[in-house]
């Protein structure tokens, strides 16, 4: 089995994830750089994913700190501030945490969606066929009906403002925006906390996406997006690419292989101090073999 260094796989994604030694972001114009060369990042990092992270590439690899004037903190004003500029995607995607896309990557993640070609009907359809949970059925119609809505306000429209319905409502959420029907868009001074996120329907505001992903396949999509995060990560096993995207796993082992036909990745290497045989992406081997 081929091999490559610990040290070449670490110095390879703290130049990727701009880790230590690296430059670090420094404004919400190099944020927006950052997510559209790498494709798509996670806003916070999430444990046991390695994937570059918003807060990362400010603050270092360091945990999410709980004090809120901590210098890194201040990716989340940028966060708040680009929710209603359409520059990138945000919403909570891979594994149900908040990912923030490139505007030319998202139309391969809607690919992937249960969306079809009249997102005011399907919906119908996917709770029928037991898809769509009752709570994300009526966040959905809230919105189609009443137009972007807080989620305070969505609440009361929807009967369910009782502490009891906490956890149904926060998964009907989760759950429409890992299938790209909603997305956050803004943030209004409501509740307790005078902070709500303002939610609209995908097709509404961004009217242009399920168009630009229409042509798109679903092993065209999966390919696409493995391929940009092995760019990302420099290595990974084909375990690593099920629990970030979370596909079966003969649709991950198809986009893997067709990578390595092509070219964009090697597969049978062993990344020293990790286990299981790794797929290296080209661009680590080119900088390895440079």
């Amino acid at each position: 089995m081929l091999h490559i260094s610990a040290e070449r796989y670490q110095a390879y994604q703290a130049r990727v994830f701009r880790l230590a030694g690296q430059p670090r972001l420094a404004s919400k114009e190099e944020a927006l750089a950052f997510v559209n060369e790498r494709g798509f990042v996670y806003f916070w990092p999430i444990k046991d994913v390695v994937l570059p992270s918003l807060w990362a590439a400010v603050a270092g690899d360091r945990p999410v700190a709980d004090a809120h004037d901590d210098p890194g903190h201040v990716t989340w004003g940028w966060k708040d501030e680009m929710l209603g500029s359409r520059q990138w995607y945000y919403g909570k995607i891979l594994r149900g945490k908040a990912t923030m896309i490139a505007l030319d990557v998202a139309p391969y993640f809607y690919a992937l969606s249960e969306n079809y070609g009249d997102p005011e009907n399907d919906y119908i359809q996917l709770y029928e066929d037991g898809l769509l949970t009752r709570e994300a059925r009526l966040i959905y119609e809230a919105l189609l009906r009443e137009g972007p809505l807080d989620t305070v306000n969505m609440r009361r429209v929807i009967r369910m403002t009782n502490q009891t319905s906490n956890s149904p409502f926060e998964r009907g959420l989760v759950a429409l925006q890992r299938d790209f029907k909603i997305l956050p868009v803004g943030v209004a001074e409501a509740g307790a906390w005078r902070y709500s996120f303002i939610y609209d329907l995908v097709h509404r505001y961004y009217p242009e996406l399920p168009e630009k992903a229409r042509p798109i396949g679903r092993r065209e999509a999966q390919e696409k997006l493995v391929d940009l995060y092995l760019v990302s990560v420099g290595a990974a096993t084909a375990g690593d690419v099920r629990r970030l995207f979370q596909w079966r796993p003969a649709e991950v082992d198809r986009a893997l292989e067709r990578l390595a036909a092509t070219g964009r990745t090697a597969a049978g290497y062993q990344v020293e101090g990790r286990p299981g045989e790794h797929f290296i992406s080209a661009t680590l081997l080119d900088e390895s073999n440079g």
